[in-house]
């Protein structure tokens, strides 16, 4: 009942609130890692003081009482910190819960986290050396394999692959590969930060590979990106048709708990005031959101499908929420 609760009753409630507010939470552990991916800003950051768990509680109280359904966990690398299982124990009982992770600690840690996650996603690059080569460390992607065949014993499970220049001719093969592993697999394409190396594919090359993954998605690929998710990207960015960008539906908050405005890509994840500190409706009602709605600068996937998401359409409740539901309860029950 957790995920109806999330996805259907929190959804109409704040419809019926009106008025602009998130409805998901992105936010980062730590920016320290244990890898060092070439398009990744984050782990060239330094960390300040780490937020205790008393103040993580506090954080996700805020963010409840604002409406947020769904809580994501990321970095740096979440699992370097020794009380994630706490951490996630206190948002399980808050949110639909959900972590990035690289997968070099997943086969160790598992066993401590699985329980309170509703889904995981691990990040795979491309296949062997590709992978190895983006992320910086020699043998990374045979202990992220392990890990993910370990985890998929336990939990919900999808690979997540940024789209790069170095890897875009190799989606069909990272499709394969989440097939022959029995996971979904999300795809979202490389920005380019400012402090970081520019991986992002050329034009054409990006536009053969997303047509390919739709053909894919289309024909029974385990792809956890919506179809509308292509097409969005492929008719803006190569036809001039953009989407409706609705960044207020995500809150991103940074390692010391602020909020990051108005998203994650823009400021490049620079925190302002914490969440406990300000009434996160009132603030979210004080931006100009109208001026981001064609941005269309990144195909983040945590932006572009929630913006994408209609309760008019058919489809989408279907693609998003009955079949996702579905699926989730045939691997619980």
């Amino acid at each position: 009942m957790r995920i109806v609760e999330a996805v259907v009753l929190r959804s109409l409630r704040r419809r019926m609130r009106g008025g602009r507010s998130p409805m998901i939470a992105g936010h980062k552990l730590l920016y320290s890692c244990n890898l060092r991916c070439a398009m990744c800003p984050f782990w060239r950051r330094m960390d300040e003081n780490l937020l205790t768990l008393r103040e993580e509680v506090k954080m996700m109280e805020s963010l409840a009482k604002a409406g947020v359904s769904f809580m994501g966990f990321e970095g740096g690398e979440p699992l370097l910190r020794r009380d994630v299982p706490e951490i996630l124990r206190e948002s399980h009982e808050r949110f639909h819960t959900s972590m990035v992770t690289n997968g070099l600690l997943l086969k160790r840690r598992i066993g401590e986290i699985h329980r309170f996650l509703d889904f995981l996603f691990v990040s795979v690059d491309g296949i062997g050396e590709i992978h190895d080569k983006i992320r910086g460390m020699r043998g990374a992607f045979q202990r992220t394999i392990e890990g993910i065949e370990e985890a998929s014993k336990y939990v919900s499970l999808a690979i997540s692959s940024t789209i790069t220049e170095e890897n875009v001719d190799q989606v069909e093969r990272i499709v394969e590969l989440a097939e022959r592993l029995k996971v979904g697999v999300n795809f979202q394409v490389a920005y380019d930060y400012s402090t970081a190396e520019s991986l992002s594919p050329s034009r054409e090359r990006l536009r053969s590979a997303l047509e390919r993954l739709l053909r894919m998605k289309e024909e029974g690929a385990p792809i956890v990106n919506s179809r509308d998710y292509f097409k969005a990207v492929l008719d803006s960015w190569f036809h001039g048709n953009p989407w409706r960008c609705k960044p207020w539906l995500l809150v991103n908050v940074d390692p010391q708990g602020r909020v990051v405005l108005p998203c994650y890509v823009l400021n490049e994840y620079k925190g302002g005031p914490r969440v406990w500190e300000v009434d996160l409706l009132e603030l979210w009602q004080k931006v100009d959101w109208e001026k981001y709605e064609e941005c269309n600068r990144c195909a983040l996937s945590c932006y572009l499908e929630p913006s994408l998401f209609s309760f008019r359409s058919l489809s989408m409740v279907r693609e998003r929420i009955v079949e996702g539901m579905m699926s989730y309860l045939s691997s619980v029950l």
